[in-house]
This record gives C-alpha cells, sequence and structure tokens, in this order.
C-alpha cells in the first residue's frame, strides 16, 4: 500500500512539472502566444527595393516579438511581377487558403485583395490614398476588413528641396502610370504646389516598365528636372530615367530613396523598412484580436532627406549647409 501511495504522488508531481513545463512553453519572453500558429498571406504587385524592404520590416517585426517562420509562422509570399491577371489569381488564392490575415503590398495590391475577401484582415503598406483607393470609409474609421499604413510623401517638400538644390528650375517633368491611382493622387497634388512655387508640370505617361526609357527621353529639351512619385512601374524601372538624367544633365527628385540609390539627386522621404516595421505592429494587434474596420491608418512621422554625392558632383549642385546637416549622403 505504501508503495502504490509513493508511486501515486511521484506520478502527479511528475505531471505537475510537466504541465508547469507546458503552461510556460505557452509564452515567449514577449509575451505572447508562442504555441498560436500564425499563416500569413504576402501579396507584393511587383519587386523593387522600396517595397521589398516594407515585407522584410513588416517580417522583422513579428519575428521580435516571437511570430517566427518555420516555427509558429507560415508565410505565403506572392509577387505578381506587374501582372494584373497573376495578382487576381494569387489574391483569390488567398481568400480560399484558410490565412489569419493578408499582407498586401502597393495599391494595387491592396485593392485585388480587398475585392477577393471582405473577411479575411487585411494590412496594407505602401498605400498612397487609402480612401481614394476605395480600400476603406476614412482614415481614422476604416470601417473594413483592412486597415495599415500610408506612405504619402510629402510632396510639397520634396518640391522644396527641388528649388533649393536646383534654383534655376522652371519646368518638372514627371513620369507615372496614370493607371495607378496612388499615383493619380501624387500627381494632383504636385501640379497644386507646382503652382505656389511658380513651377510648370510636363507629363510623360507609363503603362509597364518597358515604357520608362522612352518616356523619359520624351522630356529632353523639355524640363530642367525629373520628379519621380512613388510609382510602382516607374521605381521597378527607375534605372531607365536615371540613365536618361545623367546623359542629358537633368537631376531627379524623386519620391523614395530607392531612387537616390540608383542615382537620382534627392529626396525626403519614406523609409519604407520602417514603416513595413510600422504595420508589423499592427498586425501583431490583429493577431490579439484588433479588429481591422477599428484600427486607424496610420502614417510614418519622420522623412528621411536622402543625397546622391554622385549625382552632386556631375550635377555641379551645391548644397545649402541646413540641408546638408540633416542629409544622408550616398554614393
Amino acid at each position: 500500500m505504501r508503495k502504490l501511495l509513493a508511486f501515486g504522488l511521484s506520478l502527479m508531481l511528475l505531471l505537475s512539472l510537466v504541465g508547469c513545463g507546458a503552461a510556460k512553453s505557452e509564452t515567449n519572453s514577449n509575451g505572447n502566444d508562442a504555441q498560436k500558429q500564425v499563416k500569413i498571406g504576402i501579396v507584393q504587385i511587383v519587386e523593387h527595393p522600396a517595397l521589398d524592404a516594407a515585407r522584410e520590416g513588416f517580417l522583422e517585426t513579428l519575428k521580435e516579438n516571437g511570430y517566427e517562420e518555420g516555427k509558429n509562422l507560415t508565410v505565403d509570399y506572392q509577387n505578381a511581377q506587374g501582372d494584373q491577371s497573376i495578382l487576381q489569381s494569387i489574391t483569390q488564392k488567398f481568400a480560399s487558403a484558410g490565412l489569419d490575415m493578408v499582407l498586401a503590398i502597393a495599391t494595387p495590391s491592396a485593392q485585388a485583395m480587398a475585392s477577393a475577401s471582405t473577411d479575411i484582415p487585411i494590412l496594407i503598406t505602401a498605400v498612397t490614398d487609402p480612401v481614394e483607393a476605395k480600400l476603406v470609409n476614412s482614415m481614422d474609421k476604416p470601417g473594413k476588413n483592412v486597415t495599415g499604413t500610408t506612405d504619402m510623401n510629402p510632396i510639397k517638400e520634396q518640391f522644396e528641396l527641388m528649388k533649393a538644390l536646383i534654383p534655376n528650375v522652371k519646368k518638372v517633368g514627371i513620369i507615372y502610370n496614370a493607371g495607378e491611382v496612388n499615383s493619380q493622387v501624387q500627381v494632383g497634388i504636385a501640379k497644386n504646389v507646382a503652382a505656389e512655387l511658380g513651377l510648370e508640370i510636363v507629363e510623360a505617361t507609363v503603362t509597364t516598365s518597358a515604357d520608362v526609357l522612352q518616356a523619359s527621353q520624351s522630356l529632353i529639351g523639355k524640363v530642367n528636372a525629373i520628379y519621380v512619385p512613388t510609382d510602382n512601374v516607374v521605381v521597378s524601372a527607375a534605372q531607365s530615367v536615371v540613365q536618361v538624367s545623367q546623359e542629358n544633365k537633368i537631376p531627379i527628385i524623386s519620391g523614395e530613396s530607392s531612387v537616390v540609390d540608383k542615382g537620382a539627386l534627392a529626396t525626403i522621404g519614406i523609409n519604407y523598412k520602417n514603416l513595413g516595421k510600422q504595420t508589423g505592429e499592427m498586425a501583431l494587434r490583429v493577431i490579439k484580436g484588433e479588429k481591422p474596420q477599428d484600427m486607424p491608418i496610420e502614417s510614418q512621422k519622420d522623412f528621411d532627406t536622402v543625397l546622391n554625392q554622385s549625382a552632386i558632383d556631375l550635377f555641379g549642385i551645391t548644397v545649402p549647409d541646413d540641408i546638408m546637416k540633416k542629409a544622408v549622403i550616398v554614393k
């Protein structure tokens, strides 16, 4: 009897220890449910550095908070390579894949995903105007299964930077895809800003990345500077714009820094990795039970001033001290 009693007590102690271990394994050091399996789909309209950085920042934030691929996070990443029919196929597949949420990168991806599902939580990033794109009812009260971050860039500040760096600028060429809502919004703002600053806008529109070189060439002899907004088609072929810029001594001011990395003169723009990380923080809240329709769209508060030293030298630009002091210089 004593042996049985001792055995029973030992068994109870063992089960208690196992239970404690299991309970501890339920949460990680960040206080998250480490055993919860999360399935996320990521749809991206096209590959280019800014959108890639947003995706990387998003996943980095999840990992920092205990959600890691191969452990408790499954990620299905799909890139449409700029093809609308492929984009539709991806979003339709995601709509029936039993995902916990979808990250839609850039306006076309967000629109396609929102059309495919009104139930799955959708996090958006690199979307310029979610209201104009009909993704949400308002920035403060989305009212739908969509929330996330906007990459509306400081266009007025970018044009003021243009005038500070290129004092003789009179005519500015803008290259954009007229089929992208985000680009239409930016060009509308740019026209208003240009009018305030006494500048004339010359438009050059494209449909695909293959059109970008010809559109850039169409501006030769007509403009003193080129403005490249955060247009997915144009940025994916930014090297073509840079080629025309360098060969014809027409400086580029861009909507974001990846184009400066390739040879544009300057930007005051979004840090897309940080924007992705900010979106990741919102995703964590959705995982914990918050509803997208109740979560306001967020924007980036701080922008980076980035200058390209090679372009400064090529165009013989004198950079004012106040700009140089706060700028990040790339070569």
